[in-house]
């Protein structure tokens, strides 16, 4: 569905009505920086257990400027972010045990002597003895398929390992949302496919939501189960990647590009006079689709 600016003005939060299954509830928050510029405007937005949502926009559109908002890294100029139930304040010190971030920058994250001890500084800090630290650290490396690297210096890894490392060091926290910002942007193909991978294993094995800020809408339809259209600050159309994706005027208005799985199948259709039933978004749900129309031709 697409909301307009206006309309979610006029009626708060009503595209985030309460749920019993919402971790996240961010209540037409902006955040006004310091040098005067707007980074959120009226941004409402949820999160719900056991889902991956993407935030789909260009650079600058308010991706980054929202993570930093879910684990109180940023606090809302107005507006409200709950988190648990929670509102964020300055009394609410352990929201990241609730929310992990994974920067798009993984140096700005890395900074301890190994990797291991990168990955067991968190649990530390939560309270726990340095062996059980220990174990939390190898299991979550172990989960990401990075355990051979818990002895390596983070600053002789490659980017991919980097990125990998970082993400175990946010699992081993055991948080119910990671929020990701742009987790594959600087990644070779290898190494993307490998996160998308740990991303949807998190969800299913772990139970844990994922937030994934990007602007590569191929990815996003991979893995997303709901799509966030972000663009000046604010949220500007939400719902099923097949609802989302498929509507071009909104996708090209966003400053984006339609996933091309969208763009192929848009164009056989096309091609040979067929109005489309079906939406696939994946490969896999393309190949389906078009396999009786071959067939048939």
């Amino acid at each position: 569905m697409t909301i307009s600016q206006q309309k979610r003005n006029e009626h708060a939060c009503n595209i985030c009505a309460a749920d019993a299954n919402e971790l996240i509830h961010v209540d037409c928050a902006s955040h006004i920086y310091p040098d005067g510029s707007l980074g959120i405007h009226g941004m409402c937005f949820r999160v719900l257990e056991k889902e991956i949502v993407a935030l789909c926009g260009p650079n600058g559109s308010g991706k980054s400027t929202l993570i930093e908002h879910l684990n109180g890294l940023l606090r809302p100029t107005s507006g409200s972010v709950t988190v648990m139930g929670k509102n964020i304040d300055l009394s609410h010190a352990d929201i990241w045990r609730d929310v992990g971030v994974v920067f798009q920058r993984s140096d700005d994250q890395l900074f301890a002597p190994t990797v291991l001890d990168d990955v067991m500084f968190g649990p530390i800090n939560m309270g726990i003895s340095v062996e059980q630290a220990r174990t939390e650290a190898m299991g979550a490396l172990k989960a990401v398929g990075a355990e051979n690297l818990s002895d390596k210096m983070p600053g002789y890894l490659s980017g991919g390992q980097k990125r990998l490392v970082c993400i175990a060091g946010v699992l081993a926290m055991k948080p119910r949302v990671i929020a990701m910002d742009e987790p594959t942007s600087d990644l070779d193909s290898l190494h993307a496919e490998i996160v998308e991978n740990i991303i949807l294993n998190l969800k299913k094995n772990h139970g844990i939501s994922i937030v994934v800020a990007t602007h590569d809408l191929d990815m996003a339809a991979r893995i997303s189960d709901r799509v966030c259209i972000v663009k000046d600050g604010s949220i500007i159309a939400e719902g099923k990647p097949s609802s989302i994706f498929y509507d071009k005027n909104l996708i090209e208005m966003s400053g984006l590009r339609q996933p091309k799985v969208v763009q192929i199948y848009e164009g056989i259709t096309k091609n040979l006079g067929i109005v489309m039933e079906n939406y696939p978004i994946t490969a896999d749900e393309l190949v389906k689709t078009i396999a009786p129309m071959i067939r048939q031709n």
